[in-house]
């Protein structure tokens, strides 16, 4: 290959663009480095250096990202100081396991998306507990360090290779894998978005997404509940908890919710509890368990079930939406409930996304009701 083509933008002298062989020697200030397909990359030097379009036996590593035959060097024909084409982004990143003040405030990368994929940039995130599971080690993150967050909503801002059905603009939502969403922007496999209706404001859907897909499978496939049944929801006032009251109560059922205060008995009375209390499981009755905001559960032996017949369920949101029918399926449902007034979601809490450990404290704490919302900084 006698020519890499390189598009070299000066800032500072009115974005004049040229290609540039390789070897060749260039003396700027300041500069953005384009491909062909003009992705960005880092400000360069600030000021009297010079840029080297390295010829193909070069082999440089990038000072940002550690990777290597990166086709920029700052400086003269030593190695010294590399830039990628990856843009950089703001997330929060967890670098050992811990209380929330292992969160960190970090520049991440954010590559372009391949093919079946969609870069997203990030308008609302939803804060769940098992993003706390995953920090403090109680479920196991792929590898340290990483992003937190599974659930999110934003703008499609680049698609993948010969992807259809999704282009630049789209507002989708997200929840579950991949984990990652605490990101002011992120590469998604495009199956696991879902279109937002324009009706339905962005901190909305990010706080619904996974919390009411997870009250769809409790109500509607783990267990269908009808009129005349009798519910009990245990931390009826939080995120979870208020969409199963309006839920199950729009379906007919009686429900009674377990709640801390009083203040949070009013809550969960205006959600569709009937009562505030505990009760035991009927004969037959279905104990469906999700989360684990008080810690692990107890085993319960098997013989705990029969003196009433009894059944026991501990369902997954990610096993009822492994396919793309059932994701469509579980938040086409739950939106329309929005949209019609069923489920009323309380986005009680927003922090900037910066804080995003002030919210975890928060919610570990038990100062929190409804659902928390973590807004990217810019």
């Amino acid at each position: 290959m006698s020519h890499v083509s390189i598009w070299l933008a000066v800032v500072d002298t009115n974005l004049q663009f040229r290609k540039v062989p390789p070897g060749k020697m260039l003396a700027t200030t300041g500069a953005f480095v384009h491909f062909q397909q003009q992705r960005r990359w880092p400000r360069g030097p600030s000021s009297s250096s010079r840029l080297r379009i390295p010829s193909t036996d070069d082999a440089f590593r990038c000072c940002c990202c550690s990777s290597s035959s990166t086709p920029i060097s700052q400086g003269s024909n030593k190695e010294e100081t590399f830039f990628c084409s990856k843009e950089m982004v703001k997330a929060i990143r967890i670098h050992e396991l811990g209380g929330p003040e292992v969160m960190k405030w970090e520049e991440v990368q954010v590559g372009e998306p391949k093919e079946g994929e969609i870069r997203i940039r990030t308008t609302a995130i939803g804060v769940n507990f098992i993003d706390i599971y995953f920090r403090k080690g109680v479920y196991s993150a792929p590898a340290l360090p990483f992003t937190p967050g599974m659930e999110a909503v934003g703008v499609v801002t680049a698609v993948g290779p010969g992807l259809t059905g999704r282009k630049v603009g789209d507002v989708v939502a997200y929840a579950g894998n991949p984990m990652g969403s605490y990101a002011e922007e992120q590469i998604l496999p495009a199956r696991v978005a879902v279109p937002v209706l324009p009706s339905i404001d962005h901190k909305v859907a990010a706080s619904v997404m996974l919390k009411g897909m997870t009250a769809h499978v409790l109500v509607r496939r783990a267990f269908k509940v009808q009129r005349g049944h009798t519910v009990l929801v245990h931390a009826a006032a939080g995120g979870v908890g208020s969409l199963l009251g309006q839920w199950a109560n729009a379906l007919g059922a009686t429900v009674i919710g377990t709640v801390s205060n009083e203040e949070k008995a009013a809550q969960a009375t205006q959600d569709g509890c009937h009562h505030a209390s505990v009760e035991c499981l009927a004969s037959r009755g279905f104990l469906v368990s999700f989360g684990q905001s008080s810690g692990i559960p107890d085993p319960i032996p098997l013989s705990d079930l029969a003196s009433k017949s009894l059944f026991l369920t501990r369902p997954s949101m990610m096993h009822y939406t492994a396919t793309r029918e059932e994701l469509l399926e579980s938040a086409g449902e739950v939106f329309a409930n929005v949209v019609s007034g069923v489920l009323r979601v309380r986005v009680n809490h927003t922090y900037p996304l910066s804080e995003a450990g002030r919210a975890h404290a928060d919610l570990e704490s038990r100062k929190t009701s409804g659902s928390i919302v973590l807004i990217p900084d810019s």
